[in-house]
């Protein structure tokens, strides 16, 4: 297959639909029938804001996650426009 693989960047605590938000955007690749995605949990990271983000021993809410997911050029257009109906925010590449 050609096509791509896009990661997206989030934090446990963040939410969709009352969901986790990386376990909505699996749910949704499962739903659109993507041909794969997968959720990686990260130990510390930053972004744009120039936090540190981390898993921390007692809390792990700010703990950094990425969601990558394997997809066609169709595939891809398909997601991202769900993705601007649902109005969800998110970094990726």
């Amino acid at each position: 297959m050609n096509g791509f693989q896009i990661t997206f960047f989030t934090e446990v605590d963040r939410r969709h639909n009352g969901k986790q938000l990386s376990e909505w955007l699996i749910s949704l690749a499962l739903e659109m029938h993507l041909p794969g995605a997968t959720q990686i949990a990260a130990v510390e990271g930053f972004g744009s804001d120039r936090r540190i983000h981390s898993a921390h021993f007692i809390e792990l809410t700010d703990q950094p996650v990425e969601i990558q997911m394997t997809v066609s050029s169709d595939d891809a257009e398909r997601l991202f426009d769900r993705l601007r109906e649902e109005k969800v925010q998110l970094f990726y590449v």
